[in-house]
């Protein structure tokens, strides 16, 4: 028999950590250099085509976008970091957002970090996991684009950067959208993680 799928719905849009929902659910939160994949990822995970608009513009998402699945969780779609074309007061607002996200949301269980597994180690998110470490958020790690390069140098790109991160040890994800592989097994593990005691408050 087939997996079921999960039933999604889209909540709200909120451009900052003031105006989000009051906190109800687990949430896991998705973010990534900017064309890392992230729509495509949210979509496969929720079986909705459309459900997170992917752009060919990178960098489109302004918002912090609440996803419901199965009434268990929330996915939380941040804007991407390294807003490269953003001009300079909407790169701090957008900066704004997701830090207080980050530093302040209660309900928040989990970071899914996207990292294109097409490239070495880059600089902009060795420091953003760095900076997850620091605030000691838990966080993952979900390589994307796997399809796009053969297994040998995508397994050392994704061992150079855990090496970089080292002694972090998160938890690792490899997918592709077009083979959908690991799309399951994220899944599985987003709907035990959501089950689990919340994470303790963060300390100051």
């Amino acid at each position: 028999m087939p997996a079921k799928l999960p039933a999604t719905s889209f909540v709200t849009s909120s451009p900052d950590i003031g105006s989000c929902p009051p906190p109800s659910l687990p949430e896991f939160a998705l973010i990534g250099r900017s064309n890392v994949g992230k729509s495509t990822l949210l979509n496969l995970l929720a079986s909705q085509k459309a459900l997170a608009k992917v752009s060919a513009t990178p960098g489109r998402t302004r918002l912090i976008n609440f996803f419901l699945i199965n009434n268990a969780y929330f996915l939380v779609d941040l804007p991407g970091y390294g807003f490269a074309k953003a001009g300079k007061k909407d790169r701090s607002n957008l900066e704004s957002a997701i830090s207080g996200y980050l530093l302040e949301r209660p309900s928040l269980y989990n970071t899914l970090v996207l990292i294109d597994s097409r490239l070495p180690p880059q600089k902009i998110d060795l420091e953003f996991v760095a900076w997850l470490a620091e605030i000691a958020r838990p966080f993952s790690l979900v390589f994307t684009k796997t399809d796009k390069l053969n297994a040998a140098p995508a397994a050392k790109n994704r061992a150079d950067f855990l090496a970089a991160i080292a002694p972090n040890e998160p938890q690792v994800f490899a997918t592709s959208s077009v083979k959908k592989t690991g799309v399951g097994e994220l899944r599985a593990f987003l709907s035990s993680a959501a089950k689990a005691p919340a994470p303790p408050p963060r300390e100051e």
